[in-house]
């Protein structure tokens, strides 16, 4: 091994760090909690259920990894705070916290009822808040820790039928800046990757409609949607030791989306 790869190795390595995932059985979570498992971590796994859970800590093995499978409500604090003492409690440590879990429900502004906007605001905001809240304590004690919530472009560009959503999305952005400030002395790092649009279960439908999957292509510079295994990188940065001094960021993956458009490459832009 020569000196620039022993460098790399020690900044990315995740060797003897233990990760927390939660929402880790979506598209995104499986993909994160392999590759963090590659790179050396003990792995939790959250999910809404232990079949889930539990298939995702194989798929973890499977890759040479270990893993912990966890299940619980996130609209509930105190099973937010049970599966924080729960991987603590089996490892004897939490160096990365990633809040990925993330619930929506499609509606306009005019159709959202208190009870959605309660069921989405409950896990996208205040489960993020007090599992953070959680995971603070242990590593202020440890001496180090990286928090990473997993945001979103809709606080940046809004999209009818998910205000909510969005809005839940806007509080990560600027929860992250305030977590990032109040901890930083206790050597804690708080960041933010928002995704922009990907290829999930979840979203395939919605590129595989003619139509929407047009107006993707002809608004994303890069002309198609994002993989889940493309957000690895900016991850693998946040949670290890190469982001020492970067926190309070919320970093975008979106093919260039934000970055803006070219009415000379779309001439049927609409």
């Amino acid at each position: 091994m020569n000196e620039s790869t022993a460098i790399l190795n020690h900044l990315f390595s995740l060797t003897g760090k233990t990760v927390l995932i939660t929402g880790a059985a979506g598209g995104i979570g499986r993909v994160l909690a392999v590759a963090l498992a590659q790179a050396g971590a003990t792995v939790g796994v959250h999910a809404r259920t232990l079949a889930q859970a539990r298939e995702l800590a194989a798929l973890v093995a499977e890759a040479g990894g270990a893993a912990i499978p966890l299940v619980g409500d996130l609209a509930s604090v105190e099973a937010c705070r049970r599966i924080i003492r729960e991987v603590i409690d089996t490892t004897g440590r939490l160096d990365i916290l990633i809040n990925n879990a993330a619930t929506n429900r499609r509606k306009s502004i005019a159709e959202v009822t208190e009870d959605d906007f309660d069921a989405i605001s409950a896990v996208n905001i205040k489960a993020v808040y007090f599992l953070s809240q959680a995971a603070y304590l242990h590593m202020k004690a440890q001496g180090s820790g990286k928090i990473i919530h997993i945001g979103s472009i809709n606080p940046f560009f809004a999209l009818d039928t998910v205000s909510v959503y969005g809005l839940t999305k806007g509080a990560i952005v600027q929860v992250t800046k305030a977590m990032a400030v109040e901890w930083a002395s206790d050597n804690i790092q708080v960041n933010c990757v928002s995704p922009g649009f990907m290829m999930t279960p979840l979203s395939k439908p919605i590129w595989e409609d003619e139509g929407r999957a047009k107006w993707f292509r002809t608004r994303i510079p890069q002309r198609r949607p994002g993989l889940p295994e493309e957000l690895v990188g900016a991850i693998l940065l946040l949670a290890s030791s190469a982001s020492s001094y970067i926190t309070g960021q919320t970093i975008i993956v979106d093919g260039g989306f934000e970055a803006g458009g070219s009415w000379l490459r779309d001439p049927d832009y609409a």
